[in-house]
């Protein structure tokens, strides 16, 4: 007996290597022949780290619907990126991307208040859900991925009672995507305040760093220049069929009238109040910060304006959660909510066709799919689920 489990673990660590192997090799083919020559975000990344090396203007009316929308500081702390040539730089960020998902889906599961359901299972129900997000995240370069892994560490860490790296954390998720500022109040009504004082305290410092390369009045300029880029270049994307923001929804049914933008406010403001009666009504739950940061990252592409229907992959812990608590719903609300994980992952262009898929962007199904998702969360906490 003790002479076969050696054999069976060095068939088993073999078995790994050989899977982690074709993986590598499935993930190479995959850049080398479908993704290389696109990847039109990352390129947005590269050019702006270019011009923050030398100090340039970051903020382009000439770079139309590519330009960089991201705060000063992220152009810096992305010079790096652009020491490599732009295929080399690809290449790379592909790379980390595509470990990235493991990463995530593995903080999720991590992350999980006593799962119900095998963790195997989770994570394949899971990644079958978001496969479409992932895939369209790796074809476009975007930062998404990494702004999730931020946001589900942060989560980690305040189970662990590491507020101060918690707050560090979700700074950093705010450099890589502004809208993480929604964490913001969420780490100001929790005890201790060192998380929210270390947050404010990383971010002043973000909006100061890119000083260091452009001097001050240059980097308050930028801060301006950012300011008026993210403000106008919002209305012309509320037209695009790829957007899935409540103000797109209602601008597609309600037509361009003031009344759409109203009902996009109050619709966001009744959801944030929720999210406020969540978190309030947390008592004296194990593990509670899972629910409302999977809550607040499902609300993320809903409220932004610029949100867009890949940035829905960073609904990966809601979707699990969900996954593994369903039979805690209500019976219409388990059967809406299945339904709208399966439609929401299998609305793919491929496979549905041109016109139908543009039906369901355009009647903004995808956005009442995880509007029920968001709903199904609260009623998880109402039901003292989660």
């Amino acid at each position: 007996m003790f002479l076969r489990m050696p054999r069976f673990r060095a068939s088993s660590l073999r078995t790994r290597t050989l899977l982690i192997l074709l993986a590598a090799v499935s993930i190479a083919a995959l850049y080398t022949t479908r993704v290389s020559r696109k990847m039109p975000d990352f390129e947005v990344y590269w050019t702006a780290a270019s011009r923050a090396a030398s100090a340039q203007p970051l903020y382009r009316a000439e770079d139309e619907h590519y330009q960089f929308k991201y705060l000063p500081a992220f152009a810096v702390l992305a010079v790096p990126l652009a020491w490599l040539p732009l295929g080399a730089a690809k290449a790379v960020w592909f790379g980390c991307s595509a470990v990235l998902i493991t990463v995530l889906l593995a903080l999720s599961a991590r992350a999980m208040p006593a799962p119900r359901l095998p963790l195997v299972l989770l994570l394949v129900i899971t990644f079958v859900a978001m496969a479409k997000f992932y895939a369209h995240e790796l074809v476009l370069g975007q930062v998404n991925l990494l702004f999730a892994v931020g946001v589900m560490l942060a989560v980690l860490q305040l189970r662990r009672g590491s507020h101060a790296a918690a707050g560090l954390l979700l700074a950093a998720a705010v450099i890589v995507k502004p809208y993480a500022v929604l964490f913001a109040p969420w780490l100001a009504v929790r005890s201790p305040r060192a998380g929210f004082a270390a947050m404010i305290g990383a971010l002043l410092i973000a909006l100061i760093l890119p000083a260091v390369i452009y001097g001050w009045h240059d980097n308050v300029r930028l801060l301006g220049d950012w300011w008026r880029t993210v403000r106008t270049s919002t209305a012309p994307n509320l037209t695009n069929q790829d957007n899935v923001s409540l103000a797109a929804m209602f601008h597609r049914w309600m037509g361009e009238q003031p009344a759409a933008g109203t009902f996009a406010a109050l619709t966001g403001l009744l959801l944030l109040g929720l999210a406020g009666v969540v978190v309030a009504g947390r008592g004296t739950l194990p593990s509670s910060e899972t629910l409302e940061a999977a809550l607040l990252l499902i609300l993320i592409p809903l409220l932004s304006p610029q949100g867009w229907d890949y940035v829905f992959l960073i609904a990966t812990p809601g979707v699990m959660l969900l996954v593994d608590r369903l039979p805690s719903l209500p019976r219409g609300l388990r059967i809406a909510t299945a339904i709208a994980i399966a439609a929401s992952g299998l609305s793919i262009y491929d496979v549905m066709g041109r016109s139908a898929y543009a039906a369901f962007m355009a009647t903004s199904a995808i956005t009442i799919c995880f509007l029920i998702e968001a709903s199904a969360l609260i009623a998880l906490r109402f039901r003292r689920a989660a």
